[in-house]
């Protein structure tokens, strides 16, 4: 059987290697998909706090399906099925208790509670 942990650091180190030479090309649009899919905790801290650092002043789209990747984003497009339904600034989208954020926002919470 083939040992998917080593696929995982694989990928996560493809990750940062890539994330590397954004930063050292000093591009001025970053496009990510999931960034910290693939690595511990410790790395996921590292690539948030980077990406902040680095590309404050530059365009970043993230695609994302944890929201501790996004929520300190300037704005959130909500997508569902193809179809856009939320899009605004993160602290906007979670007052209002009947937008999608807020339900996927709960979902999630929901779902990690079960887990522990």
């Amino acid at each position: 059987m083939y040992d998917w942990s080593q696929y995982r650091t694989l990928v996560g180190q493809r990750q940062l290697v890539c994330l590397a030479r954004a930063v050292l090309r000093k591009n001025r649009i970053l496009i990510i998909d999931e960034a910290t899919a693939n690595v511990d905790p410790r790395t996921d801290e590292l690539i948030q706090k980077t990406i902040r650092d680095k590309f404050r002043e530059c365009t970043v789209l993230t695609i994302a399906h944890r929201l501790n990747t996004i929520v300190d984003s300037d704005r959130i497009l909500v997508l569902d099925a193809g179809k856009i339904h939320a899009y605004d600034e993160p602290y906007t989208l979670l007052q209002d208790p009947t937008n999608f954020f807020i339900k996927w926002c709960s979902r999630r919470a929901n779902r990690r509670q079960q887990l522990f």
